[in-house]
Order: structure tokens, then sequence, then C-alpha cells
């Protein structure tokens, strides 16, 4: 959600905001999206068997689940097929489900975590008084210098929606990250993903925004 605060101070702000540089993350929750995040919030919900009355029962051992679903999102097939989990030290694929997945969601409130896939399903720029929902009119007023710069493989931040809003930005760079790292291409893990944000970073704050 942080790739889409960039965009909502660039077409909240457009005359105050210079640079923006969006990287896995879209201006607006696309509809496959809000299904990825539905089956997140979906695990979690079972444990109360689907009743809102009984959301004080939620513990963090509940998070286990939702940790499962993520994984299967967070990083692409290649990623997995390649068992590039071992550079991060796990001998197998069961270790690092449970190692990562389910540790770092276990870790995380439950409340809050329904809070932020709320909030994460309902994200669009264009949902204020000022766009009145027109999405395609809140990506065209944003001024600001933009390097959008999506995972390649990002399974739900997709590279194919950035390309849609990049378009319609007046001064965008659609500038993808190539990696099989998907949406944690984003995430400051890998090396060579950081260094192609850094270096992309540079040469947009070296950019006169007056042209």
């Amino acid at each position: 959600m942080g790739g889409i605060q960039s965009y909502q101070w660039g077409a909240s702000y457009p005359d105050m905001v210079e640079r923006i540089a969006p990287f896995a993350g879209v201006a607006k929750t696309w509809p496959q999206t809000f299904v990825v995040l539905e089956g997140m919030k979906a695990a979690l919900m079972v444990a109360v068997r689907f009743d809102a009355s009984k959301l004080n029962q939620l513990t963090s051992a509940d998070m286990r689940a939702v940790g499962r679903v993520y994984a299967g999102w967070g990083l692409s097939q290649a990623f997995y097929r390649k068992e590039l989990y071992r550079e991060l030290g796990f001998d197998s694929l069961t270790d690092f489900i449970a190692g990562v997945w389910e540790d770092t969601f276990m870790k995380i409130d439950p409340h809050n975590a329904l809070a932020m896939l709320w909030t994460g399903q309902f994200a669009d720029i264009s949902a204020n008084p000022s766009y009145n929902g027109d999405f395609d009119e809140a990506l065209k007023s944003i001024k600001a210098l933009a390097c959008v710069m999506p995972g390649s493989t990002d399974l739900f931040c997709t590279a194919d929606d950035n390309e849609y809003e990049a378009k319609l930005i007046p001064n965008a760079v659609f500038n993808p990250i190539e990696s099989i790292w998907g949406h944690l291409a984003g995430r400051g893990i890998n090396r060579t993903d950081n260094q192609f944000i850094d270096d992309n970073l540079k040469r947009l704050l070296a950019l006169s925004p007056n042209g």
C-alpha cells in the first residue's frame, strides 16, 4: 500500500509533488488483487466460522493460515521452481513456508490484518470528491515526474496494471523490475532488485521537474 500512497500524493497535490516512484504497487485495487486479498481475509475469518460477532476471539495463531495463502502470491512460480528460498537459509519448501510466511504473519495482530485487508481491497486514488471515481482522470492529473517500477512477475500488483496506469500519467516512465522475486522484488531482500530500484531513484532525482 506504500505504492498507492505515492500515487495518491501525486493526484491529491499535483502542484506540490514533483516526483513519485511507486514500485510493487498500483494506483487502485484492481479486481484480481481484490480477489487475492479476499482469499487472505477468508483464511482468517474461517477461524470464527465467518461470524463477525466473534472477531474478538481471533488470535495471532489464526494468522498462520493467512501466511500460507499469501505464500503462493508473494513470490513467483519461478522463485519456487528454482528453490531460491535456499538463498535465504532454508533447506526445504516446508521450512520456508513455516519460517517466513507463517512466522511473519503470526506476528501481526489479526484485527489489524482485517483492517489492512479492507483498506487494501478498497484503495483507489480517485475515490474522493476531487475525482468522484474517475480513475483515468486522477492519473492524468498527476504532474509529477514518475518512475513506475512493478515487479515483472508480481502476481497481484501486476506489471500490466501498472503499464495501464503509467500510460495515463503525463510524465511517467514505465520501468519494470525484471525479477523472479514477485511482489517481494520491491521489499529490499534481493540485492540485484535493490540496485535496480536505487539506480532508477537516482535518475529520477537528477531530473529537473521543470523539464
